[in-house]
């Protein structure tokens, strides 16, 4: 049986789905038994976080197989799909926090077993704030959009664990009960707020959108700097998870020789992927004669 190839992006994952099943564990237990909707929001909120991450494994998984006869250019866009899934999951689990909120505002619950909640959620905030560290620099590492949805979903969790704790040592100091909801409705429109650059991200991706407008420049300056192009048109770029593709039609002097041609074509493709050595770059670059662009 063949070995299975541990990248860097799939370690990410399973550490993820490892410490959210840890405290999904942890933070259901105290939070049925402490009655704390902070608590137990979080513990949802975690619950979520390792079907997201287990989902993101998966993606990842897919993502990395190269093209085929099927799929010509590879499955890159599974990436832009699993952070759209992402958003929207934060998102529904942000109205659920809101609505238990507003419940307990209403019903004026108490919240018991402080002490261990407040135990409870200092471990938790220990853990995410070391999961974060890690995700951070994978990401930054690897340029993987699903490694950097995850990133900023175990962020706004951090956040979380802050609000959560400050508000059960305010319960505890003060025997107001309604700071307990009062938080986790704060943190439930924080993490509606948060989800939204995920999912824009996600659904832009899907949408085949361009290279940054800084990258498409410094594409056009490298066209513009070799000697042997006139000029250029029909420069389109996309990105499908770590896959850029770049298309352009180079104009040059008729009766140019083709091999010379050809290597200015290789040169400014050669230029370009240096821009970012962590992405597949993907060219379609067609050599014109004239301009045709008209």
């Amino acid at each position: 049986m063949a070995a299975i190839k541990l990248t860097a992006e799939k370690k990410a994952t399973m550490v993820s789905s490892s410490v959210a099943a840890l405290l999904v564990l942890t933070k259901a237990i105290v939070g049925l038994l402490s009655g704390s909707v902070a608590v137990l929001a979080s513990a949802i909120d975690s619950a979520l976080d390792l079907a997201v991450s287990a989902f993101n494994y998966f993606a990842i998984s897919r993502s990395e197989q190269p093209a085929s006869a099927r799929f010509n250019y590879g499955l890159g866009k599974i990436e832009g799909l699993a952070a759209t899934i992402e958003g929207t999951i934060i998102i529904m689990s942000g109205l659920f926090i809101l609505y238990k909120a507003i419940a307990k505002a209403i019903r004026a619950g108490g919240t018991t077993h402080i002490d261990i909640s407040i135990g409870v959620m200092l471990f938790s905030l220990l853990a995410t704030a070391l999961l974060v560290l890690y995700l951070g620099r994978t990401a930054k590492a690897t340029g993987n959009l699903v490694v950097k949805a995850d990133a900023l979903h175990y962020r706004t969790d951090l956040y979380a664990n802050v609000g959560i704790l400050v508000s059960l040592v305010l319960v505890r100091l003060t025997g107001n009960h309604l700071i307990d909801a009062g938080v986790g409705a704060v943190i439930a429109i924080y993490i509606i707020y948060s989800a939204y650059e995920i999912l824009r991200e996600g659904v832009l991706n899907l949408l085949d959108v361009a290279l940054d407008e800084e990258m498409v420049e410094k594409i056009k300056s490298i066209i513009n700097a070799e000697k042997d192009v006139n000029s250029y048109h029909f420069l389109r770029t996309r990105k499908a998870g770590n896959n850029h593709f770049v298309e352009a039609h180079l104009v040059f002097q008729r009766g140019i020789l083709l091999d010379t041609a050809h290597d200015a074509a290789d040169h400014i493709e050669a230029e370009i992927a240096k821009l970012d050595d962590r992405a597949h770059w993907v060219f379609n670059l067609h050599l014109d004669p004239v301009d045709d662009s008209g």
